[in-house]
C-alpha cells in the first residue's frame, strides 16, 4: 500500500492509502473516457439541405463545407425528403452524388451514402 496524494491543488492536500498501481490504472481508465467523450463531439459538423434546394443555395453550403473540412472537421451532409420525394430515393441520391462532385476541396467520403427514414446521410473529411 502506498500514500498517494489525490488533489494536489487542494489546502491541505488530499491523500489516499491505496495501491499504485491501482490509482494509476484507475486514472488511465479516466483519461481515456474523457478523450472519446470529447472526440465525440468535437470533430463532427453537419450540414442540411432539402433535395429541391437551388444551385446557388448549393454552392453556399459547399463554400462552408469546404472551410470546415479545412479546419480539419469531418462533415456529415444531411439531405431530407419531404412528401412526395419520398417516393423517389434514387433522384435525391442522384441530387446528392452531384453535390459531392461539386466541392472542389480534397474530401474523402467515410460513410457512404446512407438511406433512413426520411434522410440520406453521407460522412466526409480530408
Amino acid at each position: 500500500m502506498d500514500l498517494i496524494e489525490t488533489v494536489p491543488g487542494a489546502n491541505p492536500p488530499v491523500a489516499k492509502i491505496m495501491s499504485f498501481d491501482k490509482f494509476r490504472y484507475q486514472r488511465a481508465k479516466e483519461l481515456k473516457k474523457q478523450r472519446q467523450s470529447e472526440s465525440l463531439t468535437k470533430g463532427l459538423k453537419q450540414i442540411r439541405i432539402g433535395a429541391k434546394t437551388a444551385k446557388n443555395d448549393l454552392l453556399t453550403k459547399i463554400k462552408k463545407i469546404e472551410e470546415f473540412l479545412d479546419d480539419g472537421y469531418k462533415v456529415e451532409i444531411f439531405l431530407r425528403l419531404r412528401g412526395r420525394e419520398k417516393a423517389n430515393p434514387d433522384w435525391a441520391k442522384k441530387n446528392l452524388e452531384g453535390m459531392l462532385s461539386l466541392i472542389t476541396a480534397e474530401h474523402k467520403i467515410t460513410s457512404p451514402i446512407k438511406y433512413s427514414g426520411n434522410a440520406f446521410t453521407v460522412q466526409i473529411s480530408k
